[in-house]
């Protein structure tokens, strides 16, 4: 329970009982005051009239103010009936008076007035001890009542008194006791209270705070600078320039390599805004963009070209958000960011050689295979003389390796163009169905060989799409390919071209063959990928170069498959 609900009830309680008691004694005192009240505005009153009369009486038959006295008493006494057989007694004297007052001369007639008054002063004067005795039975109840009520009260404030005090009281003792143990260096004093009471919550805070200190206390100020130097003598000492900043974007540390690419000195850099530092270095410029605006790190993946060490050098760039958890709590802290530029130049260098090497060796490959299929063909024709059936399925089956061989050799100088990043577009209105004529007719004989049938279908309002069209029809030549590839015999494909939304232009080619796997949609279109136990032959190549020759042009791709029904790719160009 809370403290300040327990002192709330307690004196509340207590009020309550005061103010019972009071209310009780009042009541008491008040039918006690009734009960006198009775006594002496009734009976009293009565008795002095009786007496009145009797004097009068005794004066009736010398004084002449007597008669009047008597009778002004008598009337008094009439209004004044308050007990049972007063009122008769009341009327006997009004009655022998009125005799007395028609023949006044007759004393006799004094006797039985005596005996009427002595008659109404002996009811009274029972009554008042009647009375009385009411009176003390109150009195006694009073005194009973109240003594219990007291004794309530006097109960309910010794608990309080003996309770609450300690309540409030032994923490505080307690908490000041810990409080002298932390000022004398003991930091592993704590404190338990309830958990449900504001001791509770001063406990924790307290407990919280010993901890730290206690932290704080066991770590040594040498060992502290001794690990700060390492720390930033091993950032010194990477090959990799790094920057570091806390939560409000203040430079903390940047090591040599950084300032060497920069071209910036320490104290330029260092205790600054990161931003400030962008507004005059380009080079910071571009490294914090991403910081600045989140969205635009999808948009940075490619590396950073960064002339150093006297030469081009490209750069990876990773940033590292620095979270921890505060001694004694259980929510993270975001408290800064750390930017590593990792320096990919050796690798770039290796795979630019790479890419001139499959351009160059897929150059000099085409050349022969060319003049092999040259061969092929003159050794088909029948002008140069008759081959037996042994000869024409050699011939068969070179001139498949070769076209296979060239197939290959051209992708490999696609894909050579891809890596090199010299993609020569030429983006002019295209018409649409030359581009399908040429990728339908590059396939029909393979079609024909598996008897698929292959359905164009164009919409009427679209014939020129904004694209580079000798690359549009190698994409839709090569989508074409892998379904007839990948179709069953005797099915069908369908290529359809139509318009989506206002400004671009769909192409699809739907096949309904085997599908394709939910796991490996996602990457469908990396490069070398094939999917696992495909007995089909490629390279793995074609849906890669297709991507890029797609995206080149502004365009997107995609993929959507039933595992089992079939496939459907298509690809989006700009309308004219």
């Amino acid at each position: 329970m809370k403290i300040k609900t327990k002192l709330t009830f307690g004196v509340g309680l207590l009020f309550l009982m005061i103010f019972s008691l009071a209310a009780v004694s009042g009541w008491y005192v008040y039918k006690l005051k009734k009960d006198t009240n009775n006594i002496l505005v009734a009976n009293y009153n009565t008795l002095q009239y009786s007496r009145n009369m009797l004097l009068a009486l005794e004066d009736i038959g010398i004084d002449p103010v007597a008669l009047h006295t008597f009778e002004d008493n008598l009337d008094k006494q009439n209004a004044n009936v308050t007990e049972v057989g007063e009122k008769d007694a009341t009327d006997l004297v009004v009655k022998h008076f009125a005799a007395l007052k028609k023949n006044i001369e007759d004393s006799s007639l004094i006797s039985p007035i005596r005996k009427d008054i002595t008659e109404l002063m002996r009811l009274n004067m029972e009554a008042i001890e009647r009375k009385s005795d009411i009176a003390d039975e109150t009195a006694q109840k009073a005194i009973v009542v109240i003594a219990v009520t007291g004794t309530l009260c006097f109960l309910i404030a010794f608990i309080l008194l003996v309770n609450l005090p300690s309540n409030i009281a032994d923490p505080i003792k307690e908490l000041t006791e810990s409080t002298q143990e932390i000022a004398a260096q003991n930091y592993k004093k704590r404190v338990h209270f309830e958990s449900h009471s504001e001791f509770g919550d001063l406990a924790k805070s307290f407990n919280t705070m010993a901890e730290k200190l206690a932290e704080y206390s066991e770590s040594k100020l040498e060992k502290i600078l001794k690990g700060k130097k390492r720390i930033e003598a091993l950032i010194d000492n990477m090959h990799d320039p790094v920057i570091g900043i806390d939560e409000n974007r203040k430079v903390l540390f940047v090591n040599e390599e950084a300032l060497k690419i920069t071209g910036l000195k320490k104290e330029n850099f260092v205790g600054r805004q990161i931003q400030d530092v962008a507004m005059a270095n380009d080079l910071v410029k571009d490294i914090i963009q991403e910081i600045v605006d989140p969205n635009l790190k999808k948009l940075n993946a490619s590396p950073l070209k960064i002339f150093a060490d006297s030469k081009e050098s490209y750069f990876e760039k990773e940033v590292v958000d620095i979270n921890i958890v505060p001694t004694g709590e259980t929510a993270s802290q975001f408290i800064g960011q750390v930017i590593m530029l990792r320096n990919i130049t050796p690798f770039k260098e290796l795979d630019l050689a790479k890419t001139n090497f499959m351009g160059t060796v897929s150059h000099e490959f085409k050349t022969p295979i060319s003049s092999i299929k040259m061969s092929l063909q003159l050794l088909e024709n029948k002008q140069i003389g008759e081959l037996n059936t042994e000869q024409r399925n050699l011939v068969a089956g070179i001139k498949e390796d070769t076209g296979r061989l060239l197939k290959i050799t051209g992708e490999l100088l696609n894909i050579a163009q891809v890596e090199s990043g010299a993609i020569h577009l030429n983006m002019l209105p295209s018409e649409i169905k030359p581009i399908l004529e040429y990728a339908v007719n590059a396939n029909k004989i393979s079609a024909e060989q598996k008897h698929i049938g292959i359905h164009v279908k164009i919409d009427n309002d679209i014939s020129v799409v904004m694209a580079d069209s000798e690359k549009t029809a190698w994409v839709l030549t090569n989508l074409i390919s892998n379904a007839i590839r990948y179709s069953y015999e005797n099915a069908s494909i369908v290529v359809n071209v139509q318009k989506e939304g206002d400004r671009k232009v769909r192409f699809s080619v739907a096949d309904t063959g085997q599908g394709i796997q939910p796991q490996y949609l996602t990457k469908i279109f990396e490069r070398y990928f094939r999917i696992p136990g495909t007995k089909k032959e490629g390279t793995g190549l074609g849906l890669s170069i297709s991507k890029e020759f797609i995206e080149a042009q502004g365009g997107g791709i995609e993929v959507q498959s039933e595992f089992g029904a079939g496939s459907t790719f298509a690809f989006t160009l700009h309308a004219k």
